[in-house]
C-alpha cells in the first residue's frame, strides 16, 4: 500500500491567529495510506463542523488511525482499532 507522506507543523498562535514569537513550532514527517487534503475537504463540505474544526478531526483522526492501524496488535492500540474503525464507519455513513 503506497503512502503519502506529510510535514505536520503546529504553531501556538494567540486568539487572533498570530503566532506567538516565544514558542518554537513543532514539526515532524507522518505517513498516511489516504490523501489527507481530499479527506479535509469531503469533511468540510459535509458543513457539520466549522472549516477549522473540520480540518482538525479529519487530519487528527486520520494521523492517529494510521498510527492505530500500524500497531494494531500491540495490546495498547488493539482495543481502540476496533472501536475507530466502527467511528470511521458511522461517519463516512453519515451524511
Amino acid at each position: 500500500m503506497q503512502k503519502h507522506h506529510y510535514r505536520v507543523t503546529l504553531d501556538a498562535v494567540d486568539a487572533e491567529g498570530t503566532v506567538l514569537a516565544d514558542s518554537a513550532p513543532l514539526r515532524f514527517v507522518a505517513r498516511c495510506h489516504d490523501d489527507i487534503f481530499a479527506i479535509v475537504e469531503r469533511s468540510r463540505q459535509r458543513g457539520q463542523l466549522s472549516a477549522d474544526d473540520a480540518a482538525a478531526m479529519a487530519v487528527g483522526l486520520k494521523l492517529f488511525g494510521e498510527i492505530a492501524l500500524e500497531n494494531r496488535k500491540d495490546p495498547l492500540f488493539s482495543q481502540i482499532s476496533q472501536d475507530l474503525g466502527a467511528f470511521i464507519g458511522k461517519l463516512k455513513g453519515t451524511r
